[in-house]
C-alpha cells in the first residue's frame, strides 16, 4: 500500500446502490472493501471490476441483521486490512447494507420491527463503534437514509422511522468524532429503481410513473445517480461538509 492509498469499506457494496458507490469510489482512486449478505459470486464479480481499474478490492460476508456477529467481522476485516493492504486502519465506511419491503403500518410485526431495527439501524450504530478505532484521522463516515424522512410514503413507517434515528445519529457521531478529524453525513436517496424495491418500482410501472409524475425532472432514479455523491464525500473536494443530510431525489414532493 502506497503511502497515498485511501481504503473504503461499503456495505451491501455486492448489488444495486453499493455496488455503484464501490465502482464510483474506485474510479476516484480508492480501494474497496465490500460486504455482502448471501450472494458471494456477485461480491466477487464486483471486486473484479474494481480490480480491472487498477485498485485493490475485497469482498467479506456480513449479516447486519446479526448484530452478535459484529465483533467477529472486525476482526475478520482486520485481518484482510493487514493481509491485503498490510494495515489495520479504514479511511472511509459507507453504513449501505439495508432491507426493504412496504408495509402498511396495520400490518407490522413485531418480528419485522426487529429485523429493520438490527439491519437499519441497531447494527449500524455498534458496527460504527468497533470500527472507529481502525478509522484514520482525516476520514469519513457516510449513512444511507432515505427520502421518506422528509415525506411520509405509505407502507415505509418502519424503515422510516430506523433512517430517522440514523439521520440524528450521524450529527453526533459529526459532533463527537470532530476532534479526530473524522466526517460524519447522511445521503438520503428519493425513489431508485434497483432490485432492492424491485415491487414498488421495477415491476409496478404505474407506481414508478406517479412517483416520476411527483419529481421536476420527470422519472425515477437510477444507481448511478447515487454512487458519484458518496464518492464526491469521501474526497478532499468535501474536507468541509460535515453533519449535513443531503438529499439525492430528484427534488420529489418539492
Amino acid at each position: 500500500m502506497t503511502a497515498t492509498t485511501k481504503i473504503a469499506l461499503v456495505t451491501g457494496g455486492s448489488r444495486g446502490l453499493g455496488k455503484d458507490m464501490a465502482l464510483s469510489l474506485a474510479q476516484k482512486g480508492i480501494d474497496v472493501i465490500l460486504t455482502y449478505r448471501t450472494n458471494k459470486s456477485e461480491a466477487e464479480e464486483v471486486v473484479k471490476q474494481i480490480e480491472s481499474s487498477k485498485q485493490k478490492a475485497a469482498a467479506l460476508a456480513l449479516d447486519m441483521s446479526k448484530v452478535d456477529s459484529l465483533g467477529s467481522f472486525v476482526e475478520e476485516l482486520k485481518h484482510t486490512l493487514q493481509d491485503k493492504w498490510n494495515t489495520s486502519q479504514l479511511d472511509f465506511l459507507i453504513n449501505n447494507a439495508g432491507m426493504g419491503a412496504t408495509v402498511p403500518f396495520a400490518d407490522v410485526t413485531e418480528a419485522l420491527f426487529d429485523e429493520f431495527l438490527n439491519v437499519h439501524f441497531k447494527g449500524v450504530y455498534f458496527l460504527t463503534q468497533g470500527l472507529l478505532p481502525h478509522l484514520n484521522q482525516g476520514g469519513c463516515i457516510i449513512n444511507i437514509s432515505t427520502g421518506t424522512t422528509r415525506f411520509a410514503n405509505p407502507g415505509y413507517s418502519v424503515y422510516a422511522s430506523m433512517k430517522g434515528a440514523i439521520e440524528v445519529f450521524t450529527r453526533y457521531l459529526a459532533k463527537e468524532l470532530g476532534h479526530k478529524g473524522i466526517r460524519a453525513n447522511v445521503v438520503a436517496p428519493g425513489p431508485i429503481e434497483t432490485d432492492f424495491n424491485s415491487s414498488a418500482i421495477r415491476s409496478n410501472p404505474q407506481m414508478k410513473e406517479r412517483l416520476s409524475s411527483v419529481t421536476p425532472l420527470g422519472r425515477v432514479g437510477t444507481a448511478e445517480d447515487i454512487g458519484g455523491v458518496v464518492a464526491f464525500l469521501c474526497s478532499d473536494e468535501a474536507r468541509w461538509v460535515n453533519a449535513q443530510r443531503i438529499e439525492v431525489s430528484g427534488g420529489i414532493n418539492t
